[in-house]
């Protein structure tokens, strides 16, 4: 089926092609035609010497130049009709929580101001499925970060249940039918692994709420997990990677069939994860570091890991990702799909374009609506039609399915009660669970009550020096 449809894209084009020949071929008969009669010198003074041949030679050398423009960015816009786009990465969550501490009720959801996302520009964009990250800041680790996460899903949920255009979906088969429905899929992602405070229990209550993918890291190390950036000087370890109950997570995330998105990490994290899950992971918002040398990118040699784990790099299109600076544009960004397609080639390529999530993105990719654009420059570019159906949609649906399967087949693997050593958290807001009853709080402060003996013993004290 897919194939009928790319030959009769193909077949539509060649059409095209052929009306706009047969219209130029009957312009040139009738100008031959006036050529041929008395009079109208003067008309014909400029066509005087110039035999029709040769006017024909120009006009077909210059058809395709005028038309080119046209038929790149309608093949652009048919395709995505045929293969909406899978958007790996988008902050509107934070938004709405920054503009409108996630009073839903406060904003239209068709067209929502200050923010480059809404239901209009997805359609625009051909956007059918969006990645919406539940996201909380680094300074919420070791604080409330648990509580703020829950917040921001039950915000996502809540969103994607009031909107008739939204769907929330959590399975292959519920993307795939969101599709039929003609319905934008919401998927929920949490960004950053500080959001389950080192606990698999959490992580896995999460999942029970829909969310299917996290990133390990965001831009704070967890205990378990390194970053790619130096801005908070937490957790501090001299090996960079993952450590044992690092790798406990990716198995959990595995067993329940939660995708393991390395965007964010440190390359060593990375490339650990990698060769840890069985099941394919993602980059949702990563370019290529060869062509913009920025840490949060990927190298060459982690993009060949991924490839041979059948993993997915998707491009995210924030400026200072894809020129390493302010200004850049869609010939920039086509330049990362470039080189990551000669890499590792494009069936491990998606788009995560990081909307709401960063500050500045390239000239003509100012919001999700502008998405075709950036199809059309990758058709100028001669990539199939094929490749970008991959890009576009294919590979995800591949990695989430595949990542599924993987769940099916752990169906005898009990939950992980796997648990962090106390002193490797180091977390002073948290229960002392050797001794949780005794333990209180007052008005904020935290007091540790000393156990019976103690106190039987102070009691005793206390009364012989009362007895004196």
């Amino acid at each position: 089926m897919m194939q009928m449809f790319l030959i009769d894209s193909n077949a539509a084009h060649a059409c095209r092609h052929r009306i706009v020949s047969s219209k130029a071929l009957e312009t040139l008969h009738s100008v031959h035609a006036a050529s041929q009669q008395g009079g109208k010198q003067t008309d014909l003074k400029m066509l005087s010497g110039w035999p029709v041949i040769m006017w024909l030679w120009i006009l077909l050398t210059i058809m395709p130049l005028l038309t080119s423009a046209y038929s790149e960015k309608e093949r652009a816009q048919e395709l995505m009709d045929r293969f909406p786009l899978i958007d790996g990465h988008n902050d509107l969550p934070l938004k709405i929580r920054v503009y409108y501490n996630n009073r839903l009720s406060q904003i239209d959801l068709q067209k929502i101001s200050k923010v480059a996302t809404d239901i209009s520009r997805l359609r625009a964009g051909s956007v059918q499925t969006q990645m919406f990250a539940a996201y909380v800041p680094c300074g919420a680790q070791e604080k409330d970060a648990v509580m703020l996460t829950l917040e921001q899903i039950d915000l996502v949920r809540h969103m994607c249940n009031k909107a008739q255009d939204l769907e929330l979906v959590t399975t292959y088969d519920d993307l795939t039918n969101s599709m039929m429905k003609q319905k934008i899929a919401c998927l929920i992602s949490i960004e950053g692994g500080h959001s389950i405070d080192s606990s698999l229990a959490v992580l896995r209550m999460f999942y029970e709420l829909g969310v299917r993918s996290m990133s390990l890291t965001h831009n704070c190390n967890t205990p378990w997990a390194e970053t790619s950036t130096d801005l908070y000087g937490v957790f501090q370890r001299e090996n960079n990677s993952l450590t044992p109950f690092g790798k406990s997570v990716v198995e959990e995330m595995n067993r329940l069939g939660m995708i393991v998105d390395l965007s964010h990490s440190s390359w060593e994290t990375a490339s650990a994860a990698l060769k840890h899950s069985r099941a394919p992971v993602i980059f949702s918002h990563s370019s290529s570091y060869s062509i913009c040398d920025n840490k949060r990118n990927v190298p060459d040699w982690l993009l060949r890991e991924l490839e041979q784990k059948n993993g997915l790099i998707m491009v995210n299109l924030y400026s200072k990702f894809i020129s390493c600076g302010k200004d850049a544009n869609i010939s920039d960004v086509a330049d990362h799909f470039d080189h990551i397609k000669k890499i590792i080639g494009a069936k491990s390529i998606g788009i995560g374009g990081d909307f709401d999530g960063a500050d500045s993105f390239p000239q003509g990719l100012q919001d999700v609506s502008k998405y075709p654009a950036l199809i059309q420059e990758l058709l100028k570019r001669n990539w199939s039609e094929q490749d970008l159906a991959d890009v576009l949609r294919r590979n995800f649906l591949r990695v989430f399915k595949e990542v599924e399967n993987v769940r099916d087949n752990s169906q005898h693997l009990m939950p992980s009660e796997d648990q962090i050593p106390s002193e490797k958290v180091k977390n002073l807001c948290r229960l002392d669970r050797h001794n949780p009853i005794l333990q209180r709080s007052i008005s904020g402060a935290k007091f540790i009550l000393p156990n019976l003996y103690l106190m039987s013993s102070l009691l005793l004290l206390s009364s012989i020096f009362m007895n004196k």
